[in-house]
């Protein structure tokens, strides 16, 4: 055994949790009522922390704040957004509030709440590899984390894992080999705010969500500031993320039923289809960013100087300088008059999205993971990893299914009903109802 490795066969998990995100910090939260199934969570970030770089003033989540994290499970459960609201003194300011899409910081103060109440969360440690040890009697998955403050290596023995796939920013291939600090991904913006509103121009690239808020947020500042601002996008226009209520019944459990079902063939051109239901913008971001742009031309002003261009492709950023201060040179093209022209900024902030790439320490059982046609995880419709072993051991995977439950996997309102499958499974027993009808539409034919 490797020096500084403490290995402990004898404290055995019937779960092991890999990440603290959302949605294992919400099986945690239900597992507490689960007193037969032992449990714990590893994460290597210090505290829980989410999406820090994106926590802007007046940003909201876009789900109601029923997606915390146990109450579309069990509204009772003592770590809901309403004892949070409750034990803070502030249920009668949120009763006022009459809101219910709730501040970002304020989503984030609660799911720290709620880590802290959890012994099975345990934070700063990395989790390094996993291994699965199969005897004649039973079986069990080995997992080695390091400590990241004592860089001691601990051993941990599990039945199970649950595995919280995260999401990374993603830069495309033709970016990465920037350099200079001036060109970053939306998910560091607030780490580079301030040196943002000391630039001359900034370019914002993308069009989801996450470049809406910063735009928005840029040209509030811009009138103080003076810089100039871009917004760049590739898509057809800047478009509202489909919000109507039937329409947001797509996130529910008949849909992602719905869609497990489908042909495998099917399932990627029904999703490419869908764009609108996650990717968008939302209507009252539009609506802001639209305001803000009105005000400042009140009385024949203008703003310093703004450009919103869809249809318009960066094919290539290359470092240059402008007037003695280091810059950038993006090679653009007008996608449907197939014109280019070029363009110089001294920030580019890429909101490009996010990617779910499979943990590292996965790497290990690769030879009893299987995979669909194109080589990704092919997951149970309990969100189990189906594995090529004969033992009982399971992994289970959380927001890492886009590919085969669909358009629910990233939800927040989801993630209590994944929680509750993946617990029917692990308990053996029905803990949370799994009702058979949530929603007022039929997907498909009844079979």
């Amino acid at each position: 055994m490797a020096r500084g490795v403490v290995r402990n066969h004898s404290d055995e998990w019937d779960v092991l949790g890999v990440g603290v995100g959302p949605f294992n910090l919400g099986l945690a939260a239900l597992l507490t009522r689960v007193p037969e199934l032992k449990a714990q969570f590893l994460e290597r970030k210090p505290q829980f922390d989410w999406h820090p770089g994106m926590l802007i003033e007046g940003t909201t989540l876009q789900v109601p704040f029923f997606a915390d994290l146990v109450t579309m499970a069990d509204p009772t459960h003592p770590l809901s957004f309403l004892n949070y609201l409750h034990e803070h003194g502030r249920l009668y300011h949120f009763y006022f509030l009459e809101k219910f899409q709730i501040p970002r910081k304020e989503y984030n103060h609660y799911c720290k709440w709620a880590a802290e109440r959890l012994a099975s969360c345990r934070f700063g440690y990395e989790v390094s590899s996993i291994h699965l040890e199969e005897g004649e009697s039973s079986s069990h998955f080995v997992v080695e984390a390091k400590e990241l403050q004592t860089e001691q290596t601990k051993t941990y023995v599990a039945r199970n894992l649950v595995l919280g796939v995260g999401s990374s920013p993603h830069i495309p291939k033709r970016f990465q080999n920037v350099s200079g600090a001036n060109v970053f991904h939306s998910a560091d913006y607030l780490t580079n705010r301030e040196h943002c509103l000391k630039a001359r121009s900034i370019t914002v690239v993308g069009s989801g969500q996450s470049a809406a808020e910063v735009v928005l947020d840029l040209l509030k500042a811009q009138s103080e500031s003076g810089y100039r601002l871009d917004w760049f996008t590739r898509s057809s226009g800047f478009f509202p993320m489909e919000y109507s209520k039937l329409g947001l019944e797509h996130f529910s459990p008949e849909y992602t039923k719905y869609f497990y079902d489908l042909a495998p063939e099917n399932k990627d051109r029904v999703r490419a289809g869908q764009a609108l239901l996650y990717k968008g913008i939302s209507a009252n971001t539009i609506a802001d960013i639209y305001d803000t742009l009105y005000e400042a031309g009140i009385g024949g002003g203008e703003a310093p100087g703004v450009r919103l261009m869809p249809l318009t492709e960066v094919e290539q950023l290359l470092q240059t300088s402008d007037r003695g201060r280091d810059s950038y040179q993006l090679h653009c093209r007008q996608l449907q008059q197939d014109a280019p022209f070029e363009h110089t900024s001294e920030i580019v902030i890429l909101a490009t999205g996010y990617e779910h790439a499979e943990p590292a320490c996965l790497r290990p059982l690769e030879p009893y993971i299987c995979r669909d046609a194109k080589g990704r995880l092919d997951i149970a419709e309990d969100y189990s990893l189906k594995l090529r072993t004969s033992g009982e051991n399971q992994i289970f995977i959380q927001n890492g299914e886009l590919h085969t439950h669909g358009v629910g996997a990233p939800d927040l309102g989801l993630g209590a009903h994944r929680n509750s499958v993946i617990i029917k499974k692990l308990a053996q027993r029905e803990v949370y109802p799994l009702r058979s009808r949530n929603v007022f539409q039929q997907f498909g034919v009844n079979r």
